[in-house]
């Protein structure tokens, strides 16, 4: 059943880039906790979601379609949909320049984590405990992080 361009338009103009539900969620959770942040940091690659900057910690709130959580999966799900080519397209773009975000974050020296949307609405304690956890490492000059880690489903 095709929709008509108009509706198409209007459904995506709502779809939010920033303080989406899993943003607010997030930093509220951290500001209760008393971590102070920049919200989507237009100085850095990607604009990240939280930026704290007193530990040089950039965090994504990525929404499971638009980056594309198991992606294999999900591309079966869009090839036997309608538009199939655009959404494949445009979702492997994104998960491209995730990565080109997240080396150039890396370069300038700074943590980068990112959640999945479900897992932040779950269970946002988990995932401030993981944000917990590498200011410790941080502080203590222990920092080895697994960066395809499990945590919270962190991608």
């Amino acid at each position: 059943m095709a929709r008509e361009k108009e509706v198409v338009t209007k459904t995506m103009k709502r779809v939010k880039s920033k303080d989406t539900s899993i943003e607010l969620k997030l930093r509220k959770a951290l500001w209760e906790k008393g971590y102070r942040y920049r919200k989507n940091y237009a100085a850095l690659p990607g604009k990240p979601d939280i930026v704290l900057t007193k530990y040089k910690i950039a965090i994504f709130c990525d929404s499971e379609f638009f980056h594309g959580k198991d992606w294999e999966k999900l591309k079966l799900q869009l090839q036997r949909g309608n538009h199939a080519e655009y959404w494949i397209k445009k979702i492997e773009r994104n998960r491209q320049r995730d990565r080109e975000h997240e080396k150039k974050l890396l370069f300038l020296g700074f943590h980068v984590l990112r959640f999945w949307g479900k897992d932040i609405l779950r269970d946002v304690d988990e995932c401030v405990k993981v944000i917990e956890e590498l200011i410790f490492d941080l502080n203590t000059n222990s920092v080895n992080i697994d960066y395809d880690g499990n945590a919270c489903d962190i991608h």
